[in-house]
């Protein structure tokens, strides 16, 4: 990586620390937010071998829209087209009940461009990685099965990562765990 894309990725870091500074993970330990934007790059880079810098700048950025006062007209200024697109792309309308907002993520999907699509597989299998354990199984459940039906729209995108999503997927909690609580 150059030094121009290293700077643009080490700026997208702090900025997105900057906005999800006060944010806490459902967790048990309530960790720090950001660690989930930091385990999307290491997933797309580390596990999947993606190095795009705007991708992975825009995997940095994927939720400061949808969870803090971050504007569209920020991102652009500050990023540029590239990075703000992706990141407009892969984010939801809050104002959306969630249910529609999830099918809308589905619909959404169908059509995403290749680095949208990689920002989504590294999204959802961190999610599926990191399933608070004070979930019930069946609100468990209803979310692997949303992540996989958003995945299921653009198969072949990415072999390594389609694979670590089987990987994460297979850990979706049974109906027979369910009966044992």
């Amino acid at each position: 990586m150059d030094h121009a894309s290293l700077a643009l990725l080490i700026d997208a870091l702090s900025f997105a620390a900057q906005q999800h500074r006060n944010q806490r993970r459902l967790d048990p330990d309530a960790s720090p937010y950001i660690n989930h934007p930091i385990d999307l790059i290491r997933v797309l880079s580390v596990e999947g071998g993606v190095h795009d810098p705007q991708i992975l700048c825009a995997a940095l950025l994927h939720d400061v829209l949808e969870d803090s006062a971050t504007t569209h007209q920020e991102l652009l200024e500050r990023f540029g087209a590239e990075i703000c697109n992706l990141v407009m792309e892969v984010s939801d309308d809050t104002a959306l009940p969630k249910v529609e907002r999830r099918r809308q993520q589905v619909l959404r999907a169908r059509s995403a461009s290749q680095g949208a699509r990689l920002i989504k597989l590294a999204d959802k299998i961190s999610n599926l990685r990191q399933i608070p354990p004070n979930w019930d199984v069946s609100r468990a459940q209803s979310y692997f099965d949303f992540a996989a039906e958003v995945i299921n729209q653009f198969r072949g995108t990415h072999v390594e990562l389609e694979s670590l999503f089987e990987l994460a997927f297979a850990k979706r909690p049974s109906d027979d765990v369910s009966k044992e609580r």
